[in-house]
């Protein structure tokens, strides 16, 4: 059997178990975006730690190195790149069969083809930034990486969250503007400015972050007064 199976991939297997999972269960009915998000959060947890599982066995051959890298960004395209765009196609099944809000109105008045237009620019950032990743972390194995290119793809797992529970708070269905966010996402990924890897406290405050938000996602979704 090809492939490594041994515990420094596991957390990246999960990973995009739980993506397509997500992928599947934000699809169904008449779409579950909030509960997507919170595989989406899932998959992110994973991710903040699979790197500092795999570097804790030390005599990893580069094979093994290489095939980790690959399967890593191969799993965030699927975790960050389509689960999000699924969440976005979630939240515009759900909009139009809300009350008929002028909210919900304006995304019906938008030709479906637009939002999938925003999804494909979405996916193809992520993509690039990945696949630019890759390429510069070969180039760099065995050195100690500070500062990354672009906004890191992985970003996606707390800033979506972030955008649901904000439309619930406020109470109002702003789901258009999500499509929004994705472009701006999307240009970030691609982006040429510089920004420093976090250390083990920064990755640490951004768990408890998503933490926070996988909590109140589910307060959201089975006891708040009203869910979108």
């Amino acid at each position: 059997m090809i492939g490594y199976f041994n515990y420094t991939v596991w957390l990246t297997y999960i990973s995009l178990v739980s993506a397509v999972v997500g992928i599947f269960v934000s699809q169904a009915g008449n779409g579950h975006p909030y509960i997507a998000a919170i595989f989406l959060l899932l998959s992110g947890l994973c991710d903040a730690f699979d790197g500092i599982v795999a570097r804790t066995k030390k005599d990893r051959t580069e094979l093994e190195k290489q095939y980790g890298i690959q399967i890593d960004s191969l799993s965030d395209l699927v975790a960050f790149g389509v689960l999000p765009a699924c969440i976005g196609a979630a939240l515009y099944k759900s909009s139009l069969l809300t009350e008929p809000t002028p909210e919900a109105q304006l995304i019906a008045s938008v030709p479906y083809p637009v939002f999938v237009a925003v999804f494909v620019v979405y996916i193809l950032a992520a993509l690039i930034r990945l696949a630019y990743f890759n390429v510069t972390a070969e180039e760099s194995i065995g050195q100690t990486v500070k500062i990354y290119t672009g906004l890191p793809v992985t970003s996606a797992a707390l800033i979506f969250p972030a955008f649901l529970l904000l439309r619930h708070l406020m109470g109002r269905d702003i789901a258009v503007f999500y499509y929004g966010v994705m472009l701006l996402v999307a240009g970030l990924f691609v982006s040429r400015f510089s920004i420093r890897k976090p250390g083990l406290k920064g990755v640490l405050m951004m768990v408890a972050f998503g933490v926070l938000e996988f909590i109140l996602i589910l307060v959201v979704k089975y006891y708040g007064a009203r869910a979108f």
